[in-house]
């Protein structure tokens, strides 16, 4: 059972959700959809409506401003200033052919051209100059709430502006809607994963992990670092994960709320799962139940109350030493 949203129902009388579980609505910073508008009051005027849109696009851009500038320096707690070699080897591209010297790798030997040329020559080579950093970000309803929101645009801004500081090209891809925003540099590119991140609403319910790795494994021709950022309440994805890693270097981050991970003793429950739709009813008098996901053990989680910066540092560190 996928519990993403836990109903207290306490004495068989009284319903109350558990704080912050509400799903977060983001003001638009794209055009508003006049419909969705009048929704909330039918009666507006056009000068009334630019008024309402001025103000929530003022609102999103103060909100993206302040992920940005806090991004910025958590990705300097994040990365201490070896940004480059917390990654796996991110390729080597073909620069030059000279004539063999003693010691040389014989691997190297371009055969054709010694053939030609009846000399020995061989392939030099340099690592790649810049790298390209895809973050695949759930945006399924599961994800939908605000801790968890503050938290994946927080780590958004501080891989995003991280890569863009490193003058290398950042994408993504928004999953189960499959939005993809091509590879680009700049500090524009970052804003405008930002922004969509903050102002998509999802049309799908559903998580699909494996859908958006086999996707991303078709379209990305070159060797890329993905952050396959999600909640993974999904089954059967560590087939497409196994795959993805094959050629890329994945880093896999899951996003978790302790408060839907414990059922507290002395009340009924019900679970209702907020990408499904389905309900169940749990009596829960004698102990308090800890609720249990089995994962793969490359998924490093990282919890809405806790410090995130310290735990990604440690765990670069530890990609380093390897």
């Amino acid at each position: 059972m996928k519990s993403t949203k836990i109903i207290f129902t306490l004495m068989l009388v009284s319903l109350f959700k558990i704080a912050g579980a509400e799903p977060l609505h983001s003001p638009k910073l794209k055009p508003i959809d006049l419909t969705s508008i009048n929704l909330i009051n039918p009666n507006l005027k056009k000068h009334e409506l630019d008024k309402v849109l001025d103000m929530a696009n003022k609102e999103q851009q103060k909100k993206i401003k302040k992920i940005e500038i806090a991004s910025s320096l958590l990705a300097n707690e994040i990365f201490s200033g070896n940004y480059r070699s917390y990654f796996k080897g991110n390729g080597m591209e073909f620069s030059d052919i000279r004539r063999y010297a003693p010691g040389d790798d014989v691997k190297k030997i371009d055969w054709k051209v010694s053939a030609r040329q009846r000399k020995t020559y061989v392939k030099e080579f340099t690592e790649e100059r810049e790298m390209s950093i895809y973050l695949l970000i759930d945006i399924s309803s599961s994800n939908n709430f605000p801790a968890k929101q503050d938290l994946i645009s927080q780590l958004v801004g501080s891989l995003a502006f991280s890569a863009i500081k490193n003058n290398d090209k950042v994408g993504a891809i928004f999953f189960s809607d499959d939005i993809v925003i091509p590879l680009k540099k700049g500090k524009k590119q970052g804003l405008i994963i930002l922004d969509n991140f903050l102002s998509i609403t999802p049309k799908g319910k559903g998580t699909d992990i494996s859908k958006v790795l086999y996707s991303f494994n078709k379209i990305s021709k070159q060797r890329a670092i993905v952050f396959l950022i999600s909640d993974f309440i999904d089954e059967n994805y560590e087939k497409a994960m196994k795959l993805v890693s094959q050629k890329h270097d994945l880093i896999p981050l899951r996003i978790a709320d302790r408060k839907f991970e414990t059922l507290p003793k002395g009340a009924i429950f019900t679970m209702s799962d907020a990408e499904t739709g389905e309900e169940i009813v749990i009596e829960n008098f004698d102990r308090n139940y800890h609720i249990e996901e089995e994962l793969p053990k490359n998924i490093l989680t990282l919890y809405t109350d806790e410090n995130y910066i310290i735990k990604l540092a440690n765990y670069f560190k530890r990609r380093r030493r390897v």
